[in-house]
């Protein structure tokens, strides 16, 4: 799966540090940390009718990883809030947007890894663009990955960090096996996620989801969880083997990106019968009025 350019983000205004400036012309410092060595923590946000879903829960995941990390200060969310704010209205933006925020620890006075080389900072980046759900609605294609996943011991996934390498070199992977995505494994050899979702099994009635020791807490996997609750949808979060994502009846990921979005081949292997499950499309419209009925109002 290859995203497409939409050609009203050729002239995007982006936010860096408070100052908004044309795409081509959007600097960020060769000391800045995240250029030096991936030192940042980032969120997706999906813009609904002038309403961010779950803003607040994203905010704390940013400001949580940004502590894991040691960043010195983070700014206030009614900060972050406001330059969001300024972005969107900048590029007269109401509804199908995703909006990439990254925060890093900063620019260095000279390069190298050690945070006290940190003396300015951090650099806020919002970048907002035209973008609907990523994904096709007519079943996806996953390949295993031969990249696992760190579990918390070597580099703990509750960090939302920016070093995507692992993600990076799965997606290359997938891309040479003609897949839209790759699945990968934990050190332990479960499923974590894909290179980019969580993802979800459902077998037998029962919604399944793997526990979180390797792959992020989502904020839309937490969401469909609790739809589940909800509408008393039988569901687990438990440790899940390849042999049962072959037997699955259906399987689908999520992410904020993509929102909810069917798998219908693992690895060459056929899920259920081939087609968008009732579950899948039950718990995909759930979400569409989750989303149509819940947010902060920005714009």
């Amino acid at each position: 799966m290859k995203q497409s350019f939409d050609e009203k983000n050729r002239d995007l205004i982006v936010n860096v540090n408070g100052k908004l400036t044309h795409r081509d012309e959007a600097r960020v410092s060769p000391f800045d940390s995240v250029v030096q060595g991936g030192d940042a923590v980032w969120e997706g946000l999906r813009l609904y009718d002038g309403r961010i879903f779950r803003l607040e829960d994203h905010l704390g995941r940013l400001r949580s990883s940004a502590k894991a990390l040691a960043f010195d200060t983070v700014p206030s969310n009614e900060t972050i809030i406001a330059e969001i704010k300024r972005t969107l209205e900048a590029n007269k933006m109401r509804s199908g947007v995703h909006i990439r925020l990254t925060l890093t620890r900063g620019e260095k006075i000279t390069s190298g890894m050690d945070p006290r080389l940190n003396q300015a900072g951090p650099t806020l980046i919002v970048l907002a663009e035209h973008k609907t759900p990523v994904y096709s609605k007519k079943g996806l294609t996953l390949v295993t990955s031969s990249v696992r996943r760190f579990p918390p011991d070597c580099m703990d996934p509750k960090i939302h960090h920016n070093n995507l390498i692992q993600s990076i070199l799965a997606k290359i992977e997938a891309n040479v096996a003609g897949a839209d995505d790759a699945l990968m494994l934990g050190k332990d050899g479960f499923v974590a996620e894909t290179n980019a979702t969580h993802v979800f099994l459902v077998h037998g009635g029962r919604v399944l989801t793997p526990h979180t020791r390797a792959c992020p807490e989502g904020i839309t996997r937490d969401s469909v969880l609790r739809l589940c609750v909800e509408n008393d949808i039988p569901h687990e979060v438990e440790d899940l083997s390849l042999t049962d994502v072959y037997r699955a009846d259906e399987m689908f990921c999520t992410g904020t990106m993509g929102e909810l979005a069917g798998i219908t081949t693992v690895d060459g292997r056929t899920i259920g019968d081939g087609a968008i499950g009732r579950m899948t499309q039950h718990l995909s419209g759930l979400y569409q009025e989750l989303t149509a009925s819940e947010g902060y109002e920005i714009v």
